[in-house]
């Protein structure tokens, strides 16, 4: 499939005599045209930077749909920006399928294009433009029927991840049968999978998964999403508190989220692997989703900010990147709803946690392998009145110091304060909670509640 698209790229270098690029909706990299000559100048800096990162930003990717290439339905012409890094001029060919924009295709224009007729305003094309935009509609055929494929084996592995233990033999038959037809997946290669958490759903015409190495299927799902988890987001009766049962060879299953926040949505990608605990295509297929607009970055859906739900006042929490985690590999279908348990826990761990991000392997996440297996209940009463908006740096200290094992010292340095100044606030968190912060019991009570209070 890429040395198709490939072909159809150079076609359109060759018919318009320029360098083409071809990305997918979301400003991914599919395929891009030789440069010819030793001349720097033919590149800018958004081109080089799309071709070396595979990708666009999402400030480049608002700056060109600010000229309505979305909406386009004939080739566009977009003029030179140097203060946003556009230093040449470009025509875009929307890249569309029944109605349905899947990409773009970007040549550069060094002023021997500047009077070619797009054919706007009822003016007919130039025939090398009506040409390519032939070769872009069969582009888009094919981006679309990648889709579809796509979607299939999405809503597959949709139904095996969801479907409760006495379903899931025959949604793994029917999803190893839909990856073997499409000649993506030898029965017997080690698997995992991805969780990308929070994972934008809004979009239901969105463009479709980039297609990277190792990348089978992928589907959207809730963050709580699971057999035991009770009805979708949405339905009217509430989630029960805890998953009950565990993962295979004994692993535990992961929790719910907490009984007061509705589910996140969160992406699923199922990756092959070269070999059994060989985790670097897990690792590329999360580092190119994060980079999607549709890894939102805006402040954590789904979640109570500390004191709204438990009494005081609710602010909203600050931004917050999204966050990737991988569960261990399997060579077995029936093992995906464990692994991806363990994956949606390493993504909840890496999005709560800065330090184990933007993303990390389940087992790689320490003690957040237990508490994101603990029931999502309420925290305990003697923690709440901690938990607080105007007692957040109270708690931040409290965490800290039971981080550092209880030293002082230590604490005080990473805190970067007095260690009077500690004594005092670990007083007034004494007093808040009714803990004493010199019994290990109360110590384990604290620091798993406030571990467990980000999740």
């Amino acid at each position: 499939m890429r040395g198709d698209y490939q072909q159809l790229v150079d076609e359109i270098s060759a018919a318009l005599g320029a360098p083409a690029t071809l990305e997918d909706r979301d400003f991914g990299l599919i395929a891009f045209g030789a440069h010819e000559g030793d001349d720097d100048e033919v590149m800018d800096p958004v081109r080089t930077r799309s071709i070396l990162q595979r990708r666009s930003s999402a400030a480049v990717r608002a700056w060109f749909e600010a000229f309505g290439i979305a909406r386009a339905k004939t080739a566009l012409r977009i003029p030179p920006d140097p203060a946003a890094g556009v230093f040449k001029g470009r025509i875009c060919l929307p890249v569309r399928h029944r109605g349905i924009v899947h990409g773009y295709v970007w040549l550069l224009d060094d002023g021997h294009l500047t009077d070619l007729e797009l054919g706007s305003r009822g003016a007919p094309p130039d025939p090398r433009i009506a040409q390519a935009m032939e070769t872009a509609a069969r582009i888009g055929a094919l981006l679309a029927d990648e889709a579809r494929a796509g979607s299939e084996l999405g809503d597959l592995l949709r139904e095996l991840l969801a479907a409760p233990p006495d379903g899931q033999p025959a949604a793994a038959a029917a999803l190893r049968d839909a990856l073997r037809d499409s000649l993506r997946f030898t029965p017997g290669a080690p698997l995992t999978l991805v969780a990308v958490v929070p994972w934008d759903t809004s979009d239901t015409d969105a463009a479709p998964l980039p297609s990277l190495p190792g990348l089978l299927a992928a589907c959207a799902l809730p963050a709580g999403g699971g057999p035991a988890d009770g009805p979708a987001a949405g339905a009217d009766e509430p989630e029960p508190a805890a998953r009950p049962g565990s993962g295979r060879n004994g692993r535990a299953g992961s929790a719910v989220l907490p009984h007061s926040a509705a589910p996140v949505p969160a992406l699923a990608a199922l990756v092959r692997l070269r070999a059994s605990g060989a985790s670097a295509p897990a690792h590329t297929v999360a580092e190119h989703l994060l980079r999607s607009p549709r890894a939102s970055a805006g402040p954590a859906e789904g979640r109570a900010p500390r004191g709204g739900a438990r009494g005081g006042s609710a602010h909203p929490p600050p931004p917050r990147p999204g966050a990737a985690g991988i569960g261990l590999g399997t060579r077995e279908l029936t093992d995906l709803p464990a692994t991806w348990r363990e994956a949606l826990d390493a993504a909840r761990a890496a999005h709560a946690e800065p330090r184990l991000g933007p993303i990390t392997q389940w087992d790689a996440i320490g003690p957040y392998r237990m508490l994101t297996a603990l029931p999502g209940t309420a925290p305990d009463p003697a923690i709440g009145p901690l938990l607080a908006p105007a007692h957040a740096e109270l708690a931040r200290t409290a965490e800290v110091f039971l981080d550092c094992a209880g030293q002082a010292s230590r604490t005080a340095h990473a805190l970067g304060i007095h260690r009077q100044t500690l004594y005092y606030r670990l007083g007034r968190v004494e007093k808040l909670t009714g803990l004493d912060l010199d019994d290990g019991e109360h110590r384990l009570l604290l620091h798993m509640a406030l571990k467990a209070a980000r999740l």
